[in-house]
């Protein structure tokens, strides 16, 4: 049996901007709940002010629906609050399972 990678997630300001690293595994053997509910509120009210924020996947190692689920959740959140995400660096496993549940668009 392989053993799961830890997810880690990184909130950042840089050059202006609030970036969302996420690196290890984004499936549901490492998914615990919501991004934003996890959040602080020193945070929350941050990207609330800013109305921007840049999710960076690019070390993302393995990801499954339930991945793609997370982020779906993310930007619902997100658009709740009237913040703009853009996802970059995206596995090509993860656009192949956001195109067949023809969501491909959310993850622009």
């Amino acid at each position: 049996m392989t053993k799961s990678l830890e997810l880690v997630t990184t909130l950042q300001e840089k050059d202006g901007d609030y970036v969302l690293s996420i690196a290890g595994e984004l499936s549901q053997l490492s998914l615990k709940k919501d991004y934003w509910l996890a959040l602080n509120k020193q945070d929350k009210d941050a990207l609330i002010q800013k109305k921007q924020l840049v999710v960076d996947l690019s070390k993302v190692q393995r990801a499954d629906s339930a991945g793609l689920a997370w982020l779906l959740n993310l930007k619902r959140d997100l658009n709740a609050h009237t913040i703009n995400a853009t996802i970059c660096h995206s596995p090509e496993k993860l656009i192949n399972l956001a195109r067949l549940s023809n969501t491909e668009a959310l993850l622009a």
